[in-house]
């Protein structure tokens, strides 16, 4: 069959046109009135849709009803507990309906997100798997599990509905000044542009960048730095906290990764919010919290929700 002419140069334009480029993920915003910030769920659905109720996210039905709010998780939905893709799923939803409200929801990549997508799965769960049809694990959790999972793997490989999901996502985000993180900021990476970590953390993600010497494995890095969160606050807290901030045009940062075992902790004021108190029943089981911080003409009013 001969092609015309005309369709056989749109088609030759079609196969020479280089592969797009990844779109860019705004990371910083501003002029926000309410910010409501939540650590990890572990795989724990129940304990995921009481705090959002609690906080005045979502109705009884799990629907949007915050408004313009922006709603930052702080990463590690994934692994221990049993009903991860749930949570991952209730989140995708309330993606759509928050926008639609003029609000947002910033599922931020935190350790466990990256290392199941990097194809470590000494904490995924046999519930986990067995959501994906896979499974059981056949070791316990913290060691090499037994078997290949191919649908789990699947399902989170850079092409995979999941691993899609992930690394389309920040791993960090500055909303009204405030930066928020799932691990921390160590003098390592004090003065790099949180937009540059975010694309080198998606790429890592992607395959397209080394991941084992990557941004996401580096125990300094933002998804694993644990420095501000120690049971006492470290010698020096507060002048770290004014360089940090001087060099992320910031006043405040709010992480998770490393459990509160007393509940949401504030230090230097509330310069430094520490929000993963243990939710999950595969940690803690600790009573749901959250982290609100409201825009005021006078300054950010920053409260602790407990039950």
């Amino acid at each position: 069959m001969r092609i015309p002419s005309a369709l056989f140069l749109l088609l030759l334009a079609a196969a020479a046109k280089p592969a797009q480029a990844a779109p860019p993920v705004n990371a910083v915003f501003d002029g926000v009135k309410r910010v409501v910030a939540i650590g990890d769920i572990h795989g724990d659905y129940e304990k995921l849709t009481a705090v959002l109720r609690l906080c005045q996210i979502t109705d009884a039905k799990d629907r949007w009803i915050a408004g313009a709010t922006h709603l930052v998780q702080t990463g590690d939905v994934l692994d221990r507990g049993k009903d991860s893709k749930k949570a991952m799923d209730l989140l995708m939803q309330l993606e759509g309906q928050a926008e639609r409200a003029g609000g947002r929801v910033h599922a931020l990549i935190g350790n466990h997100e990256y290392m199941t997508m990097s194809g470590d799965l000494r904490y995924v769960s046999d519930g986990e798997l067995a959501a994906f049809g896979d499974g059981p694990r056949g070791t316990p959790l913290s060691q090499l599990p037994l078997g290949d999972f191919p649908h789990y793997r699947a399902a989170f490989a850079p092409t995979g509905p999941y691993g899609r999901w992930i690394s389309g996502h920040n791993a960090i985000v500055r909303i009204n000044g405030t930066l928020f993180m799932h691990g921390g900021i160590s003098p390592r990476y004090l003065h790099r542009d949180i937009e540059q970590l975010n694309d080198y953390i998606r790429a890592e993600l992607r395959g397209e960048r080394d991941q084992k010497s990557g941004v996401g494995s580096d125990s300094e890095g933002p998804l694993w730095f644990r420095g501000l969160a120690e049971p006492v606050a470290p010698p020096g807290l507060g002048a770290y906290l004014t360089t940090l901030f001087s060099a992320q045009n910031a006043r405040r940062i709010v992480i998770g990764h490393t459990i509160q075992e007393r509940g949401i902790t504030l230090r230097e004021g509330d310069r430094l919010a520490l929000i993963d108190v243990g939710m999950s029943r595969m940690t803690l089981g600790a009573p749901p919290s959250c982290l609100l911080i409201e825009s005021l003409p006078g300054g950010d009013r920053v409260t602790v929700i407990r039950p």
